[in-house]
Parts: C-alpha cells; structure tokens; sequence
C-alpha cells in the first residue's frame, strides 16, 4: 500500500509539503488547483482534482490513457477553461494563452509545432516579437539559440539552418528549446520527452535542473514512469479524471505509481491469473526453413496451443519482418509458413489465407495500419465480423443484436474509455484507440493472434487488462505472438522468449526470465555483461545460458551498448548505432588514444537508415573550461564523405591508408589554437583541469559528398551536415584531467 495518500489524506486535500518526511521548505506556490472540473459535452475529463505546486520544483502529472493528464496541463496553462473549481497561478488566473505568457508560462507538447520553411532562429523566438518591432536585437537571439542548443543537443547547430531540412528529432529539440528561451516562472513539459532517447533526456533532465535551481517550477505529463522517478519532487496521479494520489519524493517509485494506475481492482485480477502453460506438443502454426532478410541463415519455429512466445531485439533486427510474415502481412524471402488445423498444414501466403485460416494481427503502428479516422468506434471495432453476423440474406444487412453484445463485450474486458460508440475513433485517447483495435482482433475469435508492439502508448492498467485476456486466449487452446519493445512485458506473460539479431533468431530463453540477460542478448553480449554505469550483476545459472545459432552461423559479434538501454527499446528508437569496441558508453578513453597520442580509436557502426549515401563523424569536447573564451565545443576529429557502405574505422585510422577512399578529414580545434604538432585529422583528449566528456557522433547523410572547405572548423562542418542527415547516432566517454601539460601556444 502507499501510506498516508491512500489511509490517512484524501488526494484533493491541500497538501503541506512540510509535512512529508525529507522535503525541503519552499516559500511560494506556483501553481493551485482547487476542485477543478472538466467536460466535454457528456464526458468528464477532470472531475474535482486540486493540486498544489511550488517553486523551484518538478511536479509529474502522471496517469493512464484517458485520465485526463492533457486536460490537467491545459488547464494549468490557459489553454482550457475549467467548468468549476478554482486555478492560481502565481496567485492569479490565465483564462487564455496570452494571459498566460503574460504570467510567465510556457507550454511545451509532444506535437512538434514547427515552420519548416523558417530557420531555427525564427522558430526558436516564434510569437516573441510584436506586430512592428522585434523584442532584441537578432545578435542576442543567435548567441541565446547556440547556447540551448548546444546545452540541449550536445553538439553545435547552425541557428541560420532551415528547420524543414533537419531530423525530426532535432524539430522535437527547437519546441522544448523555444519553451525554455522565454525564461519561464512555469514550464509544462506534456509529453515532450516522449521521442527521446537516455542521453538526449539526460541533457533535458541537467537543462531542467538548472531552471528549477533559478526558481522555475517544472509540469512533466509523460508514460514513461522510470523517468519520474529520477526527476520528479512531487507528483500528481489520475485515473479516470480524478486524482487518487498524491506523492512525495521519498515515495514517487514505480511501484508506487504502477499501483494508484492500475487500481487495487485491476492488481488484484492480475494477481489471481496463472502463467501460461503449453497444453499439447502437435503445435498450431509451423514456420520451416525460413528468411525474412536474403542472405541469412534459415531457421525453424514451431508455435503449441497454450503459449504466448515473445519476440524482441533491438529495432530493425528482423523481428517485425518475422511477425508480419506469420500475419501473412508480408512475404517471406524463402520457406513457408503453415497453420495446422484439424491435421491439414494450410499455407499462409498473405492476408487473405492467414485471415481464412484463423490468424489476426494487430499493429503497434494504428494510424498507419489500424483505425479508419472517419468511421465510428463502433465500425472500427465490428467491420472485420460483420459478414459473420450479418442478417437479411443477400442484403448482409447489420445485425446489431448480434454485434452490440460482442462490442460491448470486449471493449469492456479491455476497461475501453469511450462515450458514444458512434462517436468518431478519433474522439478516443491513443491508449484507447489501441484497446478497439485489440477488441477488434478478439472479437474476430481466431486460432492465432500475432501482436506487433501492441501495448506501445498505452498506460500501465491496460496493459494489465491486455495481459489478462491474452492468458485467457492462450488457456482456451489458441496461441499468441507477442512481438515487444518492452522486455518487462514477458516476465509474467510468456512461456518463451525469442530474441532477433541481424534478421534470425539469435538466443531463446524459457522461464524464469532475467531481463538482463535477454538485454545483452539483444546486443549480442555474455549474459553476465555489466550494462554501462550499473554495478555487478549476479546472473543466476550462467553456465545453463547459450545463444541459438543455426549451423554454419557464428554468434552475434559483441557490440558496445549505449546507456540504460531499457529505456532505450521501451522507446522503438532506431537501431542506428555507433559503437567503439576499446570504448564502451561511459568509460574512460584508453590513454593509448589520449594527449600526445594520434592514434584514433576503432569505431563500428551497424542499423543504417535507409537512403544513406555518405556518412559524416565528429568527436567533441563540450566542457572546456571558460577562461579559453570559448562558446562552442572543442573539436578533436571532423570527417566528412565517408562512403555510405562503410561500418568500420580501424584503429589508427586517421590520416593513414586506411581511412576509406574518398573520406576527408578536416582540422582539429588544436590548429585554431595554435597548439604545435597539430593538423588535419584526429587530436586526442587533452583536458588540463579535470575530466572531461567527449561525445562521439556519426551523421548518416543524404548526400555523397558534402562542399566544405579543407580549413572549415566545426560551425562550418555543422552547418554542411545538419541540413543532409537523415539520422544520428552518438556515445559519450570520458577522460582527464591530462597527465601532461599542454604544449604552449
């Protein structure tokens, strides 16, 4: 249980943060909701939720799909009127977006708000300016713009650059940067971290940090729990437009929240449910001699009655490709794919076969590959079974006393939040748009049920409910195919884990599961392998843990992880990695590569985005110490035109033949100081008054070759590649303070 918010205070209590044990004593409220209510005509989206916030704080605003977490920001912000109750900020109320700039808030939301055809600079101080004048000189705006973004991004971006010519994941960067440039009192953060991975939210976290320090009171809307845990002094949880708790720091764990989510109800049902269990060993589905990727080695799988086998892997692995071959979704390269049913192997060759013969699939992606946005949630949810239900002989007419029953039936075991079922599907939150169309699967009563990545953006208690009836399913002699991006799903889920690299099954695992070890099996890795920055880990049963592999297929090579990378998958980032094989994320660089040293490190690539022509690398230092006068990153190795079908540097590369034909290398930051014995090429780590970051950078480009002059320094090489990259990948080590001095100037 969760003490004192659950026994001994209601949540719409005002709250003394005295009170609680270990919080520090702040002076000013920032932000009070006092029984706030919200509708939209007959649905409550807030219901009596009050709330106080203080200077110099983070406060999460955390709940399921539907609770009202967006409404609440809204709210808070001006953007939305309340109903009834009472909202102060700073001791007065915002009823519109001006009055709430005007109060010193600013909004930041996970829609990437941006004019593609303006610079970064104008989209960074968009609605700054007055009709007829500018609020500053253009000179500030730019030396303010290369700060954030330099703090934020962790390398150098050109201000001039046209926004509409960059990666979505810088865009996302230019709103939460344009937020935090208006100096706010009150920044609201709804969802914006959503498209990050751990280093780039670690840099948000650090930019936040510094703003809570000056006073700022901090909003974070977000699913993703393990963030508030380290970033959060007080959080507020919603379920079903009401808040049901209130937390401190001390008591913010994902435990904790997980269990005012979810509900007493729902922990309770889930509790109850027995693992899965194989009932017969004539299996139900038969993939034989299979590829998905050409040139691979083939593989078999066999799917029994009774399971529920998860599949993972880093992103772009095979593991979609496999899962959507067993839909019929997609073809195979070779092999077939058989369902077995009343001892006849049918071929399943595409929709139409996997559908006649009892498999559905169900896509993480529903925009894409879901819902119909102009139908009903009633049509989404019953257009597959409708010709099974249908009445009036060659008229097919609906029969709505067949269907009704159905709808309401698994819409209800999904807890599916909805109002009308004529309502659009568009009328429904994400989470719930997701829940009709896992209805939809169920409802069509198939033998199989292929999942990709189902539970992506839907919160904690649906999940629950999710896992539920598939134990369901599987107990009643079906099958299930659960493809996730979140190892934790399976724990208590599956009888069988299968883990994907480089277009085959690389490891199986049986319970008991150790994420852990599956993790560094996504990666390749000995089970016992440390994650970066994470104490020894006790691996149970080691000797008993081996990689599958095919005959004639060696194991995956190990690779080098970024960090926390559960966050990492839990996300679907892209598989783009750069990796060092003597360098792993966090570490110290070798000295053999550091000071007086040109030896350049060996660096590894692997998931290149599709349409790369070129790449481009960068190592920087972005802490150099201020008395160099010196407002950008240091530059220790800047290459350009490395050919788009090269994966590796070898050590010692740089400035010798084996740099790969056609690659420049331009000037290191040790020429613009002057430092002797210093040209083109790599320049190692030379800190000379304590550690260091370096922060290692590959770009994959559009673009075969890039025009930069052979004296550029990094603004210029920035300026060339940003507006071509397709994507980036990046780590960060470490390394100082230099055992030598610097040689002088």
């Amino acid at each position: 249980m969760i003490g004192r918010h659950v026994r001994g205070r209601s949540p719409n209590q005002p709250i003394n943060p005295n009170h609680w044990p270990g919080a520090r004593i702040v002076s000013a409220v920032a932000a009070e909701l006092i029984d706030v209510r919200k509708t939209f005509g007959p649905t409550v989206a807030l219901d009596r939720v009050s709330l106080r916030a203080y200077e110099g704080e983070v406060h999460a605003i955390i709940g399921g799909n539907g609770s009202g977490k967006s409404t609440l920001a809204k709210v808070i912000s001006g953007v939305l009127v309340p109903d009834s109750g009472q909202v102060s900020i700073f001791g007065k109320t915002a009823t519109n977006p001006s009055e709430s700039k005007a109060l010193g808030i600013a909004n930041v939301y996970q829609e990437v708000l941006v004019a593609d055809e303006c610079s970064v600079l104008d989209n960074l101080f968009l609605g700054a300016d007055g009709l007829f004048a500018t609020a500053e000189p253009r000179e500030d705006r730019y030396a303010k713009a290369q700060r954030i973004l330099s703090d934020l991004l962790g390398f150098d971006l050109d201000p001039n650059a046209i926004v509409g010519e960059l990666p979505l994941s810088i865009k996302q960067w230019i709103t939460i940067a344009r937020g935090m440039l208006t100096n706010p009192r009150l920044l609201i953060l709804d969802e914006s971290s959503a498209a990050l991975d751990f280093e780039a939210t670690e840099r948000l976290f650090k930019k936040m940090r510094e703003m809570k320090a000056k006073g700022c009171a901090i909003f974070i809307v977000t699913h993703r729990i393990a963030e508030l845990v380290r970033i959060a002094d007080r959080a507020t949880v919603l379920r079903d437009g009401v808040s049901v708790g209130a937390l401190s720091k001390d008591e913010i764990t994902e435990e904790n929240i997980l269990h005012l989510i979810a509900g007493p109800e729902r922990e309770r049902a889930q509790a109850a449910t027995e693992p899965v269990k194989r009932l017969l060993d004539r299996p139900v589905l038969r993939a034989d001699d299979i590829r998905v990727w050409p040139d691979t080695a083939p593989f078999d799988f066999n799917l029994y009655p009774g399971e529920v086998v998860g599949v993972t892997g880093l992103d772009g692995q095979g593991q979609a490709d496999f899962v959507r071959a067993l839909a019929g979704v997609q073809p195979l390269e070779s092999g077939s794919i058989r369902l077995v049913r009343d001892n006849v192997a049918e071929p399943i060759v595409d929709l139409r076969s996997a559908r006649d013969n009892g498999i559905s699939y169900v896509s993480g992606d529903r925009k894409k590959e879901g819902i119909f946005p102009n139908l009903s949630i009633f049509e989404n949810m019953c257009m597959s079974i409708y010709r099974e239900y249908a009445a009036g002989g060659i008229f097919s007419f609906l029969n709505r006393t067949k269907l009704d029953p159905i709808f309401e039936h698994e819409t209800g075991q999904l807890a599916t939040k909805m109002g009308d079922p004529g309502n659009l599907i568009t009328s429904l939150s994400g989470g719930n748009q997701q829940k009709v169309l896992i209805a939809r699967s169920f409802a069509e009563r198939p033998r199989v049920l292929i999942l990709n990545d189902p539970a992506r953006g839907i919160d904690v208690g649906a999940k629950l409910d999710l896992y539920r009836n598939l134990r369901e399913f599987a107990g009643r002699g079906n099958a299930v195919v659960f493809l996730s991006s979140e190892i934790e799903e399976f724990l208590d889920l599956c009888n069988r884990v299968l883990v994907f690299r480089g277009g085959v099954v690389s490891s199986t695992f049986e319970p008991p599961f150790d994420t852990h070890v599956i993790l560094n099996a996504t990666f390749g890795r000995k089970p016992d392998a440390r994650l970066p920055g994470e104490e020894p880990h006790n691996v149970v049963r080691i000797e008993r843990w081996h990689p599958h592999a095919e005959d004639g297929r060696p194991d995956a090579r190990p690779v080098r992880l970024r960090p926390d990378i559960p966050r990492r998958i839990a996300m679907n980032q892209s598989g783009f990695l750069l990796m060092a094989p003597d360098i792993p994320q966090g570490s110290v660089i070798p000295g053999r590569f550091a000071e007086t040293s040109k030896v350049s490190p060996a660096l590894e690539w692997e998931g290149i985005p599709d349409g790369t022509r070129s790449f481009a690398l960068a190592v920087t230092d972005p802490d150099l110490p201020a008395e160099f006068n010196f407002h950008r990153s240091f530059a220790h190795w800047l290459v350009h035109d490395i050919p788009g079908d090269v994966r590796r540097l070898p050590e010692g590369a740089s400035m010798s033949s084996a740099m790969p034909s056609g690659s420049q290398e331009l000037n290191s930051d040790f020429v613009t100081f002057g430092i002797p014995g210093f040209g083109r090429g790599y320049g190692g780590p030379w800190p000379p008054d304590r550690a260091h970051r370096y922060v290692f950078t590959l770009y994959a480009l559009k673009t075969r070759t890039l025009n930069i002059p052979r004296d550029a320094d990094l603004t210029a090489f920035a300026q060339a590649v940003m507006p071509v990259t397709i994507d980036q990948t990046s780590f960060t080590a470490t390394y100082g303070p230099a055992k030598t001095a610097l040689p002088a100037a």
